[in-house]
């Protein structure tokens, strides 16, 4: 089964292969949803400072009655931090908000802050001085990895060429229609796990006919094909849902697709309508 099986870091930490999204779950239903999440098995929960719900992501942990060693947590550094007395603050924060003594897995939310978001502008050296928090933060213990999301190469180049612990993850958007098989390429190379962020592109991919016909012929739902299809590539999934009967669905996903099915998922014509989330930077909109 799914949740029993993990990716090992470059580090040696071992990560659940898949994890629960809390991306737009409020504060005040984080707390059941991560139970409700643990109770069926799940041990990999992801969310993030500018999520507003570390505090009810740790309340759902410390009181799922699943021993704090066997669960894993990932939470982001706000996009908008690139000084490193902020992303010291900032990791300050995030600890008391969990209410953990240990993150096992803290990564810088962007390169960019979000209204600078795929402007040109790599902020370099913000990011280098973030990296230097996050470097101490896991010397002195208070974080077993850390690690980046939404990295391009060239953002990559910058932490791997001047900084002195190797990201463990890169998080990015992945989807059928949208994975940057270049990036992960390079990632892989330089032992860097990708994870993937709304697999299911946000839910939109729901009425994409072409994957609608082929999760069919599986027998299976869009979600778990698009799930599947991020295991098959060597991704680490993240999908969200407070749905305990869609939690359940998007871990049973022990199936195989074809090659030949795989290829036509890869080739896949760029998926550009994201619904109500085409707004947010991610998407290819703007806050």
């Amino acid at each position: 089964m799914i949740l029993t099986e993990t990716y090992t870091l470059s580090n040696g930490v071992r990560i659940p292969k898949l994890g629960l999204g809390t991306w737009r779950i409020d504060d005040g239903k984080a707390a059941d949803a991560v139970r409700q999440a643990v109770k069926i098995g799940y041990r990999h929960v992801d969310t993030a400072q500018a999520y507003g719900n570390e505090h009810g992501v740790g309340e759902g942990l410390r009181t799922s009655g699943v021993p704090r060693e066997d669960l894993f947590v990932t939470t982001k550094i706000d996009a908008a931090v690139k000084t490193y007395a902020g992303a010291k603050a900032s990791i300050d924060g995030s600890l008391r908000a969990l209410g953990l003594d240990v993150i096992d897995l803290m990564i810088i939310h962007s390169p960019q802050p979000w209204t600078a978001f795929r402007q040109g502008e790599h902020f370099f050296e913000g990011n280098l001085e973030v990296w230097r928090a996050l470097e101490e933060a896991h010397a002195a213990g208070r974080l077993r990895a850390i690690g980046v999301s939404n990295f391009e190469r060239v953002d990559l180049e910058n932490i791997l060429d001047k900084g002195s612990v190797k990201p463990a993850v890169n998080q990015v958007l992945g989807h059928v229609g949208n994975t940057p098989f270049d990036l992960i390429a390079y990632c892989n190379e330089q032992d860097v796990l990708v994870e993937a962020y709304s697999p299911v592109a946000h839910g939109a991919m729901l009425d994409d006919p072409t994957v609608g016909s082929m999760a069919k012929r599986y027998g299976v739902s869009v979600p778990q094909l698009c799930i599947r299809y991020c295991l098959q590539l060597g991704l680490l999934p993240l999908p969200k849902t407070t749905n305990p009967d869609h939690m359940r669905a998007n871990a049973s996903v022990d199936f195989e697709i074809a090659d030949v099915d795989m290829d036509q998922l890869k080739g896949a014509e760029r998926f550009r309508n994201y619904g109500d989330a085409s707004i947010f930077p991610v998407f290819g909109g703007k806050l």
